[in-house]
C-alpha cells in the first residue's frame, strides 16, 4: 500500500511539475504589452523600451536630438503620451527634418516634454478624474502648458493648446519609471 502512494505522490508531483510552468507563461506574457511589433517590459524604463518599437522611431530619434534620453530614463515617473511615426508624418512637410536640426533644439524640447506629465498615469487613473473633474480633465506637462483630457467613447482624448485632438490607441504600457500611452497625433504647445 505504501508504495502505491509513493507511486501516486511522484506522478502528481510531476503531472504539477509539467503543469505549473504552462499555467505561469501564458500569465507572465499577458503582462507584456506589444508595441511597434515588440513587447514592453514593466522592468524596464521608457527609452530601454521605446527604442524597440518599430512605430516610434522618430520619437526616439527626436529624443536623443534633444538631450532627453538621461531624462526619460531617470526615475520619474513619467507619463509619455507618445506619437507614433505616422503621427509624426502627418505634421508638414520638412517639419520633423527641420525639427531635428541642432539651431532647433530648444523647440523640438519644448514639444517633447509637451508630452510628458509628470507621475504614473494609467487610463483608469486619467478616466477617474475626469469623471472626478465633470468631464473633462486638464494636467500641467513639463513643458509647462496643459494637454486638456475627456472621454470618446470607450477611449480617451488627449486635445492640445491648438484645439488639436489626439487618441490614445494604446493605453498603459507600463514601464519601471512610468507609463506610456500611445497616441495618434503629435501635440503641439501653443
Amino acid at each position: 500500500m505504501q508504495s502505491k502512494i509513493s507511486l501516486r505522490a511522484v506522478a502528481l508531483a510531476a503531472g504539477l511539475a509539467i503543469a505549473a510552468p504552462l499555467a505561469i507563461v501564458p500569465v507572465y506574457a499577458a503582462m507584456n504589452v506589444m508595441v511597434g511589433g515588440a513587447p514592453m517590459y514593466p522592468t524596464k524604463n521608457i527609452i530601454e523600451n521605446a527604442v524597440n518599437s518599430k512605430d516610434h522611431t522618430t520619437l526616439v530619434a527626436a529624443v536623443k536630438a534633444a538631450g532627453l534620453v538621461d531624462t526619460l530614463e531617470g526615475p520619474g515617473p513619467f507619463t509619455v503620451f507618445a506619437p507614433t511615426n505616422e503621427a509624426f508624418a502627418a505634421l508638414p512637410k520638412g517639419t520633423v527634418e527641420t525639427l531635428l536640426k541642432p539651431e532647433n533644439k530648444g523647440q523640438l524640447t519644448a514639444i517633447l516634454t509637451y508630452h510628458v506629465v509628470p507621475g504614473h498615469l494609467t487610463a483608469a487613473d486619467i478616466s477617474g478624474q475626469i469623471d472626478q473633474m465633470g468631464g473633462k480633465l486638464m494636467l500641467k506637462t513639463v513643458q509647462g502648458e496643459e494637454l486638456t483630457f475627456q472621454r470618446a467613447g470607450m477611449g480617451l482624448t488627449v486635445t492640445d493648446s491648438k484645439g488639436d485632438v489626439a487618441n490614445i490607441t494604446i493605453k498603459d504600457v507600463l514601464q519601471s519609471n512610468g507609463v506610456i500611452q500611445v497616441i495618434n497625433k503629435v501635440l503641439i504647445p501653443g
